[in-house]
């Protein structure tokens, strides 16, 4: 394979990752802040139980993401720092207040409305913010007048791309923590909210299905270019609907030991839904980084600097994965954390 396919299969799995696990984390705290008050249920707690150690390791990978964007492609990351500053910048101010609120309302309890908030607010926000950039990546909202490049807000905010990209970007969001919350309700032992959750994802699993079917039907006018390369890569499109269909149907699925629903499956299935609908993406896109400006060979670093990131990248991942394990094993099945949980409601 080319050294700037390697490169570029990189960024993409640690954006993968990044957006499965930025989902989930932003749309945590936005049911945190849905159900905050709520004396019926305690989906509000679950979801802050949760979000209390996630986020950190979501800013990793987004700090991987970048560094190896800058580092492989250093060319698209000055045009795309160039065109995308608006957005960017909103994320990264946004993601700043976030971090801030996370790390101080803890230790300050009048804080704590204000962060469930601040929250759900941000986690409407950011993912919103970081999906507007894929319809200017699929070209036709960028203008060039002599060597630098402008995005056409008019033409961008009245286009359907932009509002079915969004539409699909926070149904997935809110589908992806509904599962993954679900779940976790399920391993502490509480039923009642594992129902609430479930069915959040049982309304949104056929929304965010619709939203998918609509951002790539209204690409067809603007990127038909886009549009064909996706319908060649129609076998990996066809394996993740079946997968959508498993994961989603996961949720009738008898259980030997508790209600009707096995969670652990659905979040599996659908996660690998979306990779591989998400690499079908991937391909489809190839070789443009800016259609038609800028591809992976324009922007593609020299060969010396891509071995040493890989090897670099290599050393930092056999060190991360396993404390990513443990991170799983601490947060997520240690009974003594879902203890604590059980014994603060």
């Amino acid at each position: 394979m080319n050294e700037a396919y390697i490169a570029i299969v990189i960024i993409w799995v640690f954006l993968f990752v990044y957006s499965i696990g930025g989902s989930i984390d932003f749309g945590a705290g936005f049911w945190a802040m849905y159900y905050y008050g709520r004396k019926d249920t305690k989906a509000s707690s679950i979801a802050n139980r949760y979000l209390s150690p996630s986020w950190e390791v979501t800013n990793v990978f987004l700090v991987l993401l970048v560094v190896a964007l800058v580092g492989f492609f250093p060319g698209a990351a000055f045009s795309l720092g160039t065109i995308m500053i608006v957005p960017v910048s909103f994320v990264l101010l946004l993601l700043t207040i976030r971090s801030a609120f996370m790390v101080y309302s803890y230790t300050v309890q009048k804080y704590t409305k204000m962060l469930t908030v601040i929250s759900g607010i941000t986690g409407l926000l950011i993912p919103a913010l970081m999906v507007s950039m894929l319809p200017i990546a699929i070209g036709g909202f960028i203008e060039t007048v002599g060597t630098r490049q402008y995005i056409l807000y008019n033409e961008l905010l009245t286009s359907p791309t932009l509002y079915a990209h969004l539409g699909f970007g926070l149904s997935t969001e809110l589908f992806l923590s509904s599962l993954l919350l679900s779940d976790y309700a399920r391993e502490a032992n509480s039923e009642s909210t594992y129902h609430v959750y479930r069915r959040n994802a049982i309304i949104l699993g056929p929304i965010t299905l619709c939203f998918a079917v609509a951002a790539t039907l209204t690409l067809i006018p603007e990127a038909q270019w886009m549009v064909e390369n996706m319908a060649r890569e129609w076998e990996l499109f066809a394996l993740s609907l079946i997968a959508f269909a498993v994961g989603y149907s996961a949720l009738w699925w008898p259980s030997k030991k508790v209600d009707i629903g096995q969670p652990r499956v659905a979040v599996l299935a659908i996660v690998t839904q979306f990779g591989l609908a998400s690499f079908a993406y991937g391909m489809a896109h190839m070789p443009y980084i800016l259609y038609p400006d800028l591809t992976i060979f324009d922007a593609f670093t020299n060969e010396t600097m891509f071995y040493s990131l890989l090897i670099g990248y290599g050393i930092g991942l056999a060190i991360l994965v396993p404390a990513f394990y443990f991170f799983w094993r601490l947060f997520m099945k240690d009974k003594r954390y879902l203890q604590a949980e059980k014994s603060s409601k």
